[in-house]
């Protein structure tokens, strides 16, 4: 998958806690995007510099549909509706914003916080190097 060769090729492994939430949090965004608009999703993925390091992790998904994201309440039965509770539940951090016709939807994943207990530890830690960022439509 693209977005796992991204996190390996930035030291992110495999079987981190992180890049698992990453992926997971990459599949509902775009599969959302693509659902809702029958159209392509662009995809970015900017990472910290050094994964040993603390920094954000950001995703970001844009799509051609100018509605606002709606959480839903899914019954038990609902085979859908439970994607932006999904993203609210792991993301450190998430939003949207309006982009020309269309959204971008974002989340960030504090690197150095495998829990949200310590992402306040995190958050005046910056990389002092550069990070990476990918797109893919």
């Amino acid at each position: 998958m693209w977005a796992r060769s991204r996190l390996a090729g930035s030291g992110i492994g495999a079987d981190e806690a992180l890049a698992e939430t990453l992926i997971l949090l990459v599949s509902e965004l775009v599969t959302n995007a693509v659902v809702h608009t029958g159209c392509p999703a662009v995809l970015r993925l900017s990472l910290p510099g050094v994964a040993a390091e603390p920094g954000t992790v950001r995703l970001e998904v844009d799509d051609i549909s100018n509605r606002a994201p709606v959480p839903r309440c899914a019954d038990s039965d609902a085979t859908g509706g439970r994607g932006l509770a999904l993203v609210d539940g792991l993301a450190d951090r998430w939003g949207w914003s309006a982009e020309g016709a269309g959204k971008r939807i974002w989340c960030e994943l504090d690197r150095c916080a495998e829990t949200r207990e310590n992402a306040a530890a995190c958050a005046g830690a910056t990389s002092a190097r550069e990070g990476l960022a990918y797109e893919a439509v």
